[in-house]
């Protein structure tokens, strides 16, 4: 349940990111609202996720997805440019993400 918790805060926090570059810098105030309402979703399922699956775990997965669906949606949204050091960036993360997790089984 936990981890299924992990992806809704994590889908939240896309949404909430992505609203708030829709936003403007606050001055849109439909974005706006859907930037404070997706964060308090996605915080509030973080804080039930950190019941059953450890704090390292969960935001080294929260961080790691959440920065390459963010980078994903600035490529397919805002025509944000895809550089061979993006992509190493990316890569890295998610590695890092899968080595934390690895290391935690025990």
């Amino acid at each position: 349940m936990g981890y299924l918790l992990l992806a809704g805060a994590i889908a939240a926090e896309v949404v909430a990111t992505t609203a708030m570059k829709y936003s403007e810098g606050f001055s849109r105030p439909g974005p706006s609202l859907l930037t404070v309402l997706g964060y308090l979703v996605a915080f509030a399922l973080l804080a039930q996720t950190l019941k059953t699956v450890s704090i390292g775990t969960a935001y080294a997965i929260w961080a790691g997805v959440g920065t390459a669906a963010v980078a994903a949606l600035g490529l397919v949204l805002f025509g944000e440019g895809l550089s061979i050091p993006k992509v190493a960036g990316i890569v890295l993360i998610v590695a890092g993400v899968v080595v934390l997790n690895l290391g935690g089984a025990h």
